[in-house]
């Protein structure tokens, strides 16, 4: 029976009737040009979409020549063994800070595989920047560069500077090393170490700054420590106010404020805040005014160079409480915090006393500030028993007709191993100032030390070279004589030589 006449049953499924089955069809049909030319047609309308192997050769690659694709296959090869080598590399090494290099190994080339981020490096990379003339070269870690025979080490200069260039980031803000865009830069070690020590010499310098603004009372402006010292006297009512700085020098900053309320002592109307400087510098050279002095001597030498400071504005408090009880015109204490001491006010209305250089004298008036300067320089040394060892025009003020003795904190006895000295220099300067200033009676600085000290020392030609040596000899002989007897070596005017005084026996 002719199979090709039958049609055959459509079957039947459960969504719907199947589709019509191709009919059947002869070898010869199959195998026919035209069948032939409709699949070539067809394969041409729909396109593969799936893309060649990684590695294969493209359509425009000859693919007839057998060493073309020998080669790109050996290249295939040699990226995967590479590949595999950085993996074993990452793996030994881990996080250690002495690494191994598997580069000698390599089988392509740095400059043929510019797929690969293994190589970059840590500074700007200009190999495409289209202003540069030649081609800059990469620097290897350590070892052979590819598989030539140059040997790159860690004291290649051109490597060790790039690298230096690219550490300069880890360096403060403050230190500008260029812009780092088009730029190949290079450091020397020698310039590298060099600003690398200058770097941690600034943050070390920054950090003493920051200490001493903090710890330290400096012109027109005290430290935060000082403020709040300041801050309580006005809150408990010992001050109203604080109106501002008066002058500076070079141990203190002098405030002015008006005065309140104390319950044991009175507070004047108008009085001054002397702040110490809490700055050691100025304290460096001025250790022998206090620690000789035997009223302190004990305490100075358990104290460190900080606390000192305040051991200043505790000896001007005694010394100014032991000239104003034999007379001596000088402010009065009113109340001692740390290194704040509050005085009473040497002026009118806000208005500071002139100091005698600056006090517009008539020759009658400078004749008796000469003879007032004279007196005060006997009472002091001879009843209070002090030198004031700072003495000058600049440190005695001018008000009501009368001269006043300020700034005495580094006054000290005559029994201190240079009070003579101290002594004599403040007979200098007075002596100058007011021959200076043309006062007729003024005597020269040996005649002045001898008239206030009540000594004889020999004047001779007046050879000040001499005279200073017959005033350091007799300080040492007075300094075995206190301290192989115990006796005072100067006692004031009409008492009779006694034991030393105990501390703040004048007080």
């Amino acid at each position: 029976m002719d199979q090709s006449g039958v049609t055959a049953e459509t079957p039947k499924g459960p969504w719907g009737p199947a589709a019509p089955t191709a009919p059947p069809c002869s070898l010869a049909d199959v195998m026919s040009e035209q069948l032939a030319r409709q699949l070539e047609e067809e394969d041409h309308t729909f396109p593969s979409a799936t893309s060649p192997a990684p590695g294969a050769p493209d359509a425009a690659c000859d693919t007839t020549s057998d060493l073309m694709l020998a080669q790109v296959l050996q290249l295939q090869f040699d990226r995967e063994f590479d590949e595999q080598l950085r993996r074993e590399e990452r793996k030994f090494n881990g996080d250690s800070k002495v690494s191994i290099s598997f580069e000698n190994y390599r089988m392509v080339h740095p400059y043929e595989d510019s797929d690969s981020s293994e190589d970059e490096v840590d500074w700007q990379d200009t190999r495409h920047d289209p202003y540069r003339a030649e081609k800059p070269q990469t620097a290897p870690r350590r070892g052979f560069a590819g598989k030539g025979k140059n040997i790159t080490t860690k004291h290649d200069e051109v490597a060790c500077g790039r690298k230096n260039t690219a550490r300069m980031d880890n360096f403060a803000p403050e230190v500008h090393v260029g812009d780092g865009v088009g730029m190949d830069l290079k450091l020397s070690n020698q310039v590298f170490n060099a600003l690398k020590q200058h770097d941690h010499s600034e943050q070390r310098r920054s950090a003493r700054l920051h200490d001493k603004k903090e710890h330290s009372t400096a012109e027109q402006a005290v430290d935060p420590r000082t403020r709040l010292l300041m801050f309580k006297m006005v809150s408990a009512g010992v001050l109203e106010n604080i109106n501002g700085c008066i002058s500076t020098g070079k141990e203190s900053v002098v405030f002015h404020a008006d005065g309140g309320s104390l319950e044991d002592t009175p507070v004047p109307q108008e009085v001054v805040l002397k702040v110490f400087k809490t700055t050691l510098n100025e304290f460096r050279n001025r250790d022998r005014y206090i620690k000789d002095d035997y009223r302190f001597i004990d305490r100075f030498s358990k104290l460190n160079p900080r606390k000192v400071i305040r051991l200043w504005a505790e000896k001007e408090m005694h010394n100014l409480s032991r000239m104003r009880k034999a007379g001596v015109p000088c402010p009065d204490v009113v109340l001692l915090r740390k290194h704040i001491l509050v005085m009473s006010f040497i002026g009118r209305d806000h208005s500071p006393a002139p100091k005698l250089k600056d006090a517009a004298l008539s020759p009658e008036d400078m004749a008796d500030a000469y003879q007032q300067v004279l007196q005060l320089m006997q009472v002091l040394f001879q009843d209070c028993n002090l030198v004031h060892a700072d003495l000058s025009e600049y440190n005695i003020l001018w008000h009501d007709g009368k001269a006043w003795l300020i700034d005495v904190s580094q006054s000290v006895e005559p029994t201190h191993p240079h009070g003579l000295e101290f002594l004599f220099r403040d007979c200098r300067n007075i002596s100058t100032f007011f021959q200076k200033r043309g006062v007729g009676g003024a005597m020269s600085a040996f005649q002045l030390f001898n008239a206030v000290s009540g000594l004889d020392v020999p004047v001779g030609e007046e050879n000040e070279a001499e005279f200073i040596a017959e005033i350091v000899a007799l300080e040492k002989r007075n300094e075995d004589h206190v301290q192989r007897r115990g006796k005072k070596a100067f006692p004031a005017a009409g008492e009779e030589a006694g034991p030393p005084l105990e501390p703040d026996a004048y007080d």
